[in-house]
């Protein structure tokens, strides 16, 4: 059974950083591709970022470019989420997902399995 467990989330002032864990079990993980979703009150989830585990290549949503880095590490089975300079348009519900296609693809459906979702508060 693959589980998916976000962590780190909290509330944080603006221009303030966190990081995001996303700790995984069940899954080959260094042949599939991990992706980061958050979905603020109201709105519609949105993709973040995706990374492809084997070989590391990453995409990032325009809005976190140059803000945000994710990461994997193999051994523990996990995929981080680096946020910085957070702004108060970042506040949402984090989700991570996990694809058993191997590449990173910013889009939901591509996703087969989700965490529950670690909650992001920026304070202006």
């Amino acid at each position: 059974e693959v589980q998916l467990v976000e962590s780190g989330g909290g509330l944080v002032q603006e221009g303030g950083s966190l990081r995001l864990s996303c700790a995984t079990s069940g899954l080959s993980f260094d042949t599939d591709a991990i992706g980061w979703f958050r979905q603020a009150s109201g709105k519609e989830r949105e993709a973040v970022s995706c990374i492809d585990i084997h070989d590391g290549r990453a995409g990032y949503a325009d809005s976190v470019k140059g803000r945000f880095t994710i990461s994997g590490d193999n051994a523990k089975k996990t995929v981080y989420l680096q946020m910085d300079s957070l702004k108060t348009e970042d506040t949402a519900v984090y989700y991570c997902a996990a694809s058993r296609n191997p590449f990173c693809v910013l889009h939901e459906p591509y996703y087969d399995a989700w965490g529950q979702g670690t909650r992001v508060t920026v304070s202006s």
